[in-house]
C-alpha cells in the first residue's frame, strides 16, 4: 500500500526552500503536544546543503495541504516576513465546500480572534477581533458541493475556513467549522447504483489546499493532491463542465 509523502520539495535556492505539504502535519511545533512531528525539522533534513536552522516564514493549518516556504538565512527570513506583514505576498487557495452559491465572486470581511482553546479555534468578533478579508471565486458546482478559489488578504488562523463557513459554505471534512463526514461519490453522481456499505470516500480530510504564493521575486505553485484532484474530477464529470482550475 502506497503512503503519501509528508512533503515534496518544489523549489530551492541559496535563500529559500518551498515544499508542498501533505494534510496532517504541522508546520512548526504544537504547544499542546511537543512530541508531534513537525514539518520544519523534516524539511531542514531534505535541503540540498546542511542547514543548522531553518526559518519559518509563514504557516498553514495542519489539516491543510499545500505550499509552505522556509527561509535558509536570517536576512531572507526578515525580508519575507516583512513582505507577508505588508501584504505584498499574494496567496491563492483551492477549497471544496458544501453548498452552491448564487454568486460568482464575493468577499468576507468579518473580524476574527482566536478563542484560545486546545483546538485553536477562531471566532468572529466584530468588537475585539482583528480586521480580516478573504475574497472568493466560484469555479464550479456539482450536487451540493462547489469548488472555490480563495484569496486571503490577511493571515488570521483558520481565516478561509471561518469566512467560508460564515458565508454558508463550510469547507468539506472540517470538524471545527462544518461537517466532519467524508465526501462520497453518491452525494455527487446522479443515479448512483453502488452498494452504500461498500462505498469508499473520495475525500476524508479537510478540502483546502494552498496552491500559490506570489513572492517579490517569483510565483511558486503547489500541485493539488490526488485526493482533492480526484474529487474535483468527479464533480466535473457530474456537472459536464471543466472548472478552469489553474495549478
Amino acid at each position: 500500500m502506497k503512503t503519501t509523502p509528508q512533503f515534496t520539495v518544489i523549489f530551492q535556492d541559496e535563500h529559500i526552500i518551498a515544499v508542498n505539504k501533505a494534510s496532517g502535519i504541522s508546520v512548526g511545533g504544537d504547544r499542546w503536544d511537543e512530541s508531534k512531528e513537525r514539518l520544519d525539522r523534516l524539511v531542514a533534513q531534505a535541503a540540498d546543503k546542511p542547514i543548522a536552522k531553518l526559518f519559518t516564514v509563514h504557516r498553514i493549518d495542519r489539516e491543510t495541504s499545500g505550499l509552505v516556504v522556509f527561509a535558509k538565512d536570517e536576512v531572507t527570513h526578515r525580508q519575507l516576513s516583512l513582505a507577508f506583514e505588508g501584504r505584498d505576498i499574494k496567496k491563492r487557495y483551492i477549497a471544496i465546500v458544501h453548498g452552491r452559491p448564487s454568486w460568482q465572486e464575493t468577499a468576507c470581511d468579518l473580524s476574527l480572534i482566536p478563542n484560545g482553546n486546545k483546538q485553536h479555534q477562531t471566532i468572529i468578533d466584530q468588537y475585539r477581533g482583528k480586521k480580516s478579508l478573504t475574497r472568493f471565486k466560484l469555479l464550479g458546482s456539482a450536487g451540493n458541493l462547489s469548488v472555490f478559489e480563495a484569496f486571503p488578504e490577511t493571515g488570521r488562523t483558520h481565516q478561509i475556513r471561518v469566512h467560508a463557513a460564515a458565508l454558508g459554505f463550510p469547507v468539506v471534512c472540517d470538524s471545527l467549522y462544518g461537517k466532519d463526514k467524508p465526501v462520497l461519490l453518491s452525494a455527487i453522481k446522479k443515479n448512483w447504483r453502488g452498494d452504500p456499505l461498500e462505498e469508499k470516500p473520495l475525500l476524508a480530510r479537510l478540502g483546502l489546499h494552498a496552491a500559490e504564493l506570489s513572492l517579490p521575486a517569483q510565483t511558486i505553485c503547489a500541485p493539488i493532491p490526488r485526493d482533492m484532484a480526484a474529487l474535483i474530477k468527479q464533480m466535473e464529470k457530474a456537472a459536464s463542465s471543466v472548472f478552469s482550475l489553474e495549478i
